[in-house]
């Protein structure tokens, strides 16, 4: 291998910008390519997993990698399935599939020796073989009872050869297989959090505003006539950013934050005297004490706030929810 002296910058980045065109135009070929054939795989799969069946997807190299990939994005999002290594499933592994499954068999050539290999043994299961392949005019296409194109027009490799733009367009397939399964059976949020229960995802999707809230003394609030000042030393003491305006049955009036406090003080000096209620911010956003973490997550990008009032079903204070606390409950 003959090393070539250091490329410049504007080399680098139009050779890397190269290889994302060329993988672009794949994926525009695999969408504008999906018809009849993928829409049989959804009606099958849909089949199968009703039947109380699998999904097994089988690969080798490069192919087998992104299958796995697959596998595990279906498992994730409700739709049973796993992977199946051809050369393992020769000795043994073959106990994985049952008459009740499917098998995806991918391969971009159609030509893999030892994905061929196995499928007689498949067959004799009897069970369906679907075949994702860059075209039905191979050995895999031939022998598979369905075949689900896909092909592209070229490697982003110089030599067409290393698999690049075929393991992208095969990943989105397989995102676009997951992702219409997910509708299809109408697998929602709740379904999500049963299947990630570790991790940031799976806090954000089962801890609710509830178990993330300050409460109490912690979450201040203050009536309509109070002071500035003394809304202030409310939030002080609770070491907190905002303060909660609330009536008489503590529903909630308005919000007031230390930035807020800061905006007013930079034009009126006398502030600190004036009532809450004539610099509250009135109809705050507010959130259910039972919506979901990850509830939060979103209003706090789209909003640009640092505080949230927890409400019950009657609108009253329930709790704040403080932008800092989130860290320790590592859901951001």
């Amino acid at each position: 291998m003959n090393l070539n002296p250091k490329p410049d910058t504007q080399k680098i980045l139009q050779r890397a910008t190269d290889v994302l065109d060329i993988e672009i135009n794949g994926l525009t070929a695999i969408r504008d390519g999906l018809g009849q054939p993928f829409v049989d795989l959804v009606h099958r799969c849909l089949e199968i997993l009703g039947a109380g069946g699998k999904i097994v997807l089988s690969g080798i190299g490069k192919s087998g990698h992104i299958s796995q990939k697959i596998a595990a994005t279906l498992a994730s999002t409700g739709s049973r399935a796993v992977f199946m290594h051809p050369v393992e499933a020769m000795h043994g592994d073959l106990g994985i599939i049952s008459p009740l499954d499917i098998l995806l068999a991918v391969s971009y050539s159609g030509e893999t020796d030892e994905l061929l290999a196995v499928l007689p043994a498949v067959k004799r299961l009897g069970v369906d073989i679907i075949a994702i392949t860059a075209t039905g005019d191979s050995r895999l296409g031939n022998v598979a009872d369905m075949v689900v194109p896909m092909p592209v027009p070229r490697e982003a490799c110089p030599f067409n050869l290393a698999p690049t733009t075929t393991t992208t367009a095969l990943a989105a397939l397989g995102d676009a297989l997951a992702m219409v399964l997910l509708d299809c059976r109408r697998f929602g949020i709740n379904d999500y959090a049963k299947l990630h229960p570790a991790g940031a995802i799976g806090r954000s999707i089962s801890l609710t505003v509830r178990d993330l809230m300050r409460s109490g003394q912690q979450a201040p609030r203050v009536t309509p006539g109070t002071s500035v000042r003394d809304a202030l030393l409310a939030m002080t003491n609770a070491r907190c950013g905002a303060v909660a305006i609330v009536d008489a049955d503590d529903v909630v009036l308005g919000i007031f934050t230390d930035g807020d406090f800061r905006r007013q003080i930079t034009r009126n000096a006398a502030v600190l005297e004036a009532a809450i209620e004539s610099v509250m911010t009135p109809k705050p956003i507010t959130i259910s004490v039972n919506a979901l973490a990850v509830e939060i997550m979103k209003l706090l990008e789209k909003r640009k706030i640092d505080d949230i009032i927890a409400v019950d079903e009657q609108g009253r204070l329930a709790g704040l929810v403080d932008i800092q606390d989130l860290p320790k409950f590592k859901v951001m």
